[in-house]
Order: C-alpha cells, then sequence, then structure tokens
C-alpha cells in the first residue's frame, strides 16, 4: 500500500471569514490588505495541518512514507540486509526504487506474524513474495529421498516411482517433482551444481518473469501450415502460455502448479481443462463469423470442446466439435469440417521480465493541456488512425498539440505520413491497458518506409504500440521525437521459431535529422543515421531503460549500414544494446552493456561508466567498466580467460522468447551486479535482482531451522 496524499479541504479564506463583519467591510474599502494577509497566514496554517496529517500518517506502516519504513521496521526488530546495500538519499528515481527494495513495505507489516510461524513451508514462500516479490514453492528435498519405509507406518505419498507415469517424468527436476532419487550430499546452493535431494536440504523455487495479459487480440493464422491452425502469438511465434495463478485464501497454503505463473504443461492442462481455460483463467478463444470486428461471449468455444495434443509439426488432426490446444508451443487448431468463418480472437498470458516495450500495464500519460484527443477503435472501420489524422490536419491551426488514442487491443494495417511544423506536438498512443499492433507490412514496388515522420518543428510521440513489418523513418528538424513503451520488433518480424525475418534492416532510420529522438522503456531493432552533407552538431539520440537488438553483435544497432561513423551524439542509461556502436560521441553511457563493438570519433568527451564493452573498442575514457576490471585484477596468463569469463550471458537473446534480454543464472556476477548501486547492468538494471536475491537469502536463514541448508533456485 502506498502512503496517502494529504490535502486540506478547508475553505482557504476560512480565517477572514471568521473576523466579524464590520471588519470586512472595512478592510473592502481599504482595497483588502487584512484579507490578503489572511490569505497569507491561511496557506501556512494550511501547510502546518499538511504535516500534522502527514506525521500522524507516519505512525502506520500502511500510509507511511517511503523513509520511514526503516525505522518502523527497527521497532519490531526488522533488521536491513548488509549484502543487499545500504539506503541512500532518494534524489533520482532510481534510488527511490532500490531504497523500496531494501526495506519491503509488506515485509515489515508481517515481521511480527511471520516470527510466530517460523519453520514452516508456507513462510518461506510469503518472504518470497513479500521481500522479493517473486511468486515462490518451498519444497522440503528429504521428501525425495529414496527410503525403505516400515509396514506398520506406510507413507504412501512420500515420493512416486518414474516408471510409466508420464506426469510424473514431466514434472522431474522441477518444483513439483514428486518422485524419489538417491541422497545427493552436494550443497543446494553450490554456484555450479544444485545438490538435490538429501535429508537437511530446503530449495525455495523462484518464478521471476511477470505476467503479461493480452485480452481479446487476434490469433495468428498460420495459412502457411493449413487450414484452421493458429498461433496465439499475433507475430505467429511459438510462445508458451503462462498460467494466471489462483488467489490463495489459506495463509498456511504450500503453493501448487496452480498457483504460481509457470509455463503451462499439457499435462497439466489435461488433466483440468477448467482450472486453466474461461473468464479470469489463463486463456480464452472465441470464434467470430465473417464481418465480426470483435469477439462476443456467445462465440466463445465452450470448455468441453477443449482438447490438448502436441502440435509440433502440425500433425495432429482435430476430431469434429473439438479444438485442440498445445499450450507449450502456443498453438491451437480446430477440425478441417469446422474452420471458423471469420476472425479468432484469444485472450492468454505469456510471461516476461519487465514491464518493457508496451503491454496492458499502467503507465504515465501526459499531454499539453490544450491538446486535442481523438479516439480511435478498431471497429471505426477501414483505416481508423489515417481517418483522424487527417482530421487533426483540416483542424491543426486551431488545434496544433493533438493526441491520437486507441482504445482496444485492434490489429491496425496502415500507412502514416506526418509532417509536422513548428510549435505542433503529435502523440500517437495506446490508451492505458491496451497494447495495439501496428502493422507496417504493406507490400509495394518502390520500397520506402510505410511510417514516416517529417517537418521543420514540432515533437512527435510514439506510447505503446508494437509495430511490425517495416521500421521508422524519421526526417527534418524536428524538435523531438520520442519512442516509449513500444516494441519495433527487430528484424522487423519473427518466424515461429523467433527468429528475425530481415535481420539487416534497421527499425529507424534517421535521414537529415536535426534533433533528438528519445527512446525509453522500449524494445527496437538497429538505429541507421545518414547524412547527405556535414553539419556541424550531430543529432542527439538518447536510450533510457530499453533493449537496441541489431540481432547479431556484428549488425550495427547504432550507426551507419555501411561501415562508417555516424554523425550522432549518443547517451545511454541502464540498456542492453546488442550490436556495433559506431558514433560521434557518447556523452554518457552508464550501468549498459554494449555486446559488440564499440567506436566513438570524439573520445575527448563523455565517459562510459559502470559498463560492459566489447574487447577491441574505441571509447571515451571508462570507469570501472568490464572487462577492464577482471583484466586488470588478474595476472597477465589470465586476462583473456577472466575477459572471456565475464562476457554477459543471456537465457535468451532472440526477441519472442519469455526469456529475451534477461541475464542468465550462469552470467558472472561482475555483470549481475556490476552496476553502479551493485544491482544488474542492461536494461533490467531496475528490477534490482542482486538485491531481492540477498535479502531472500538472508531471511531464509532466519527462518529455516537450524542446520537447514537452503537455496533459492529460479524456474523462471
Amino acid at each position: 500500500m502506498t502512503p496517502s496524499s494529504v490535502t486540506s479541504t478547508r475553505d482557504p479564506e476560512r480565517l477572514f471569514r471568521l473576523l466579524p463583519a464590520i471588519y470586512r467591510t472595512r478592510d473592502a474599502a481599504l482595497g483588502g490588505p487584512l484579507r490578503a494577509l489572511l490569505d497569507v497566514l491561511s496557506q501556512q496554517v494550511e501547510r502546518v495541518e499538511r504535516d500534522i496529517a502527514r506525521m500522524y500518517d507516519n505512525w502506520f506502516i500502511e500510509t507511511c512514507e517511503d523513509w520511514v519504513v526503516p525505522y518502523l521496521g527497527e521497532l519490531v526488530g526488522y533488521a536491513p540486509v548488509a549484502d543487499a546495500g545500504l539506503q541512500t538519499e532518494p534524489l533520482s528515481e532510481e534510488a527511490a526504487l532500490r531504497n523500496r527494495f531494501l526495506a519491503p513495505r509488506r515485509e515489515v507489516a508481517e515481521t511480527v506474524a511471520l516470527r510466530r510461524r517460523r519453520g514452516t513451508l508456507a513462510v518461506l514462500e510469503l518472504l518470497a513474495n513479500d521481500g522479493a516479490g517473486w511468486p515462490a514453492r518451498a519444497v522440503e528435498l528429504f521428501r525425495g529421498v529414496v527410503v525403505a519405509q516400515h509396514v506398520n507406518f506406510a507413507r504412501h505419498r512420500r515420493g512416486v516411482t518414474l516408471v510409466r507415469n508420464a506426469d510424473a517424468l514431466d514434472r522431474g527436476g522441477g518444483p513439483f517433482d514428486h518422485g524419489t532419487y538417491a541422497v545427493d550430499v552436494r550443497r543446494p546452493a553450490s554456484a555450479r551444481t544444485h545438490g538435490r535431494p538429501n535429508l537437511p536440504d530446503v530449495a525455495l523455487f523462484t518464478w521471476r518473469l511477470g505476467l503479461h495479459p493480452s485480452t481479446a487480440v487476434l490469433a495468428r493464422a498460420r495459412e502457411e501450415d493449413g487450414d484452421g491452425v493458429f498461433n496465439f502469438s499475433i507475430l505467429g511465434n511459438d510462445a508458451p502460455l503462462f498460467i494466471r495463478p489462483r488467489r490463495e485464501e489459506d495463509p498456511t497454503h504450500v503453493a501448487e502448479e496452480i498457483d504460481v505463473p509457470a509455463p503451462l504443461r499439457r499435462r497439466a492442462l489435461a488433466a483440468n481443462v477448467p482450472a486453466f481455460y474461461g473468464d479470469g483463467k489463463s486463456f480464452r478463444i472465441w470464434t467470430g463469423a465473417e464481418g465480426d470486428r470483435s469477439p462476443t461471449p456467445e462465440n466463445e468455444v465452450p470448455v468441453e470442446r477443449i482438447r490438448v495434443a502436441d502440435l509440433t509439426g502440425w500433425y495432429y488432426e482435430p476430431e469434429p466439435g473439438t479444438v485442440v490446444v498445445d499450450p507449450v508451443l502456443g498453438r491451437f487448431a480446430f477440425p478441417m469440417e469446422e474452420l471458423p468463418g471469420g476472425d479468432v480472437w484469444v485472450t492468454y498470458h505469456h510471461g516476461f521480465s519487465a514491464e518493457m516495450g508496451g503491454g496492458e500495464y499502467d503507465r504515465d500519460l501526459s499531454q499539453p493541456t490544450d491538446a486535442r484527443v481523438y479516439v480511435v477503435k478498431h471497429s471505426d472501420g477501414a483505416a481508423p488512425i489515417s481517418a483522424q489524422l487527417a482530421l487533426w490536419e483540416s483542424e491543426r491551426v486551431a488545434h496544433p498539440h493533438a493526441v491520437i488514442e486507441i482504445t482496444d487491443n485492434g490489429f491496425y494495417s496502415e500507412t502514416l505520413d506526418v509532417e509536422l511544423r513548428h510549435g505542433e506536438s503529435l502523440q500517437l498512443r495506446a490508451a492505458n491497458g491496451f497494447r495495439p499492433v501496428l502493422n507496417l507490412m504493406e507490400r509495394r514496388v518502390a520500397r520506402s518506409d510505410p511510417l514516416v515522420i517529417r517537418g521543420a518543428g514540432g515533437r512527435f510521440t510514439l506510447d505503446g504500440f508494437l509495430v511490425v513489418g517495416r521500421g521508422l523513418r524519421i526526417q527534418g528538424e524536428l524538435e523531438c521525437v520520442t519512442i516509449r513503451h513500444s516494441t519495433l520488433i527487430p528484424g522487423w518480424d519473427i518466424t515461429c521459431d523467433c527468429e528475425p525475418c530481415n535481420p539487416n534492416e534497421a527499425s529507424i532510420t534517421l535521414r537529415e535529422f536535426r534533433g533528438r529522438l528519445r527512446v525509453r522503456q522500449s524494445i527496437i531493432g538497429g538505429i541507421h543515421v545518414f547524412d547527405d552533407e556535414v553539419r556541424a552538431d550531430p543529432a542527439e539520440i538518447e536510450v533510457r531503460d530499453s533493449i537496441v537488438d541489431a540481432t547479431d553483435p556484428a549488425h550495427p544497432a547504432v550507426g551507419t549500414q555501411r561501415a562508417g561513423i555516424a554523425h550522432a551524439a549518443v547517451t545511454i542509461v541502464r540498456s542492453t544494446i546488442i550490436g556495433t556502436v559506431w558514433v560521434h560521441a557518447i556523452p554518457l553511457a552508464e550501468n549498459s552493456i554494449f555486446l559488440g563493438n564499440v567506436r566513438v570519433a570524439r573520445r575527448q568527451i563523455g565517459c562510459m561508466r559502470y559498463c560492459y564493452v566489447a574487447e577491441e573498442s574505441r571509447t571515451p575514457r571508462r570507469h570501472r567498466c568490464q572487462p577492464d576490471l577482471v583484466r586488470a585484477a588478474a595476472l597477465a596468463e589470465d586476462a583473456d580467460v577472466e575477459a572471456a569469463r565475464v562476457v554477459p550471458r543471456f537465457t535468451s537473446r532472440r526477441y519472442g522468447n519469455p526469456g529475451y534480454g534477461q541475464l542468465a543464472d550462469a552470467c558472472a556476477a561482475e555483470i549481475r551486479a556490476g552496476a553502479d548501486d551493485e544491482s544488474e547492468m542492461g536494461a533490467f538494471h531496475d528490477l534490482f535482482q542482486p538485491q531481492r536475491e540477498a535479502i531472500l537469502g538472508q531471511r531464509l536463514a532466519e527462518f529455516v531451522p537450524v542446520g537447514s541448508e537452503t537455496a533459492v533456485i529460479h524456474a523462471t
């Protein structure tokens, strides 16, 4: 719960109103000097009242300010974890966010209650939820040790044999494994291989990937693979469905598979389809008639028709009256005799590390006070965005600031050419809670970009979109172009196995661009800069909390299509760059990963701090960057080995996979905790996962029985 904001509801002139009428009359005759004085006094009284109300709120953990949480924690014996770092002055948004992780409000609130239940599995799961923000399942690993049972005290649920038990084999090695094994004497928290099971071992499996819904979106028809076959993902890639966890009412309940945001298994779905399919569940399917533009309740596929099968290769032939679903690949198929007559819509959940690149999450929206808002829905007809853009162009003299807002998860296939003038601004954005798709895959004889932003002044913002098919071209003298909470798919589009369709193509092309390009909380492909004439001032590019993926470390992430230096000054903060960066200057780069060669023309200006920079890069001065630090600390003969050890490793480097851009568990600690505040380098810096792990590890040591060995194992 966030602290309540205290505002005064009193009349600002209440002091003046308390005066007798004769004094108010005389004051009015004199021009109101007494009234003005009392108004000033009233403002000061209101400030004192707000301060008193704030002090009262700070007595309670539910409503206190963030800086008060550690002090209230000290009153109940909550000790901060030194390994996670110390709280600092919240001089920036990142510092304030880090302080919240270092002193979790919910864990402080439940400190006393948790200590009364110390030593139980449910408490360990609550510690992971409240302290680290990760759903978890606690497992006593001694239950998986094979033992000879006494005939008078048989424990029938103490492990199962894996012979001819397909479901047990499917669960094997994971948090819901019920099989029996020989004892493993290695430590469960070993940095090399987790040892399990053993008598004193307790494992806490955590799910780090966040759950992101896609509600009532179009499914992708796989016409190249046959009729009636679809992918849940609109991009046509195989993406596993994730479980939407049910709400656990009993605080002593130990999490089951349906209680955590884990990838949905085929056998788990087949065993209990109603638990995962339907309103408020993990996924739904609708079929529409020809001409329908949105799903309706009567068009939903009933749960009785859902069947589960392995659709690898699309070899399975559905029986009449069924719809076959493969949750592992994110595929489903209709029987040939019952093909849908129109579009097919789905609701499902996918996994990703952070709220980045757009989605059905809340974003901070802002606009000029006099902006004209044009609302767009997919049901408005053909090319509704272009129609609203043309309407604004006819009214731009009276309304120089405009917002075109999309209020659904529609699929928009349009060609947009935006020309801005000095003093104008245009936002093309998704409303909160929506993620529309802008399809630019229009085949033309002349190769050109269907989304063009040009002008002589003005500001443009693209906010909350998934852009597929082509890139964005920006040209002219624009004051600022902002890409925020959007995804411009690296390589324009992806195949079913998440490989880029056009790996050499850029997502953003700057042609004769004069102005500033800002990329915030977004996922994009390469940025190519083209200038036909030499200019004194380079283009300004600023990338924050984003992933710039050129699909290969050897491809230009920021640069020119040909081998050359782009005339641009680039600032990169808390971002992951996959590709080369050949630019005029880097004024600042911090807490970022450069997985490709960096070459800067003007090395005398700027600084790179707390970054990973690929070997043989030519950069401005570097401060505490890798692999410089490990090379300096290693012996001469071990320097190359150490440099190779700290090369960043990712769960996946292909967009479309749930673990895209996430640092792998095998990644070196110098990268996973190498930022200036000891968080991880790269785009997911603000998740503060090293601090979460340190806090959770310390809390586990406090709450498990004496002599137990504990381990935090990341399930995702």
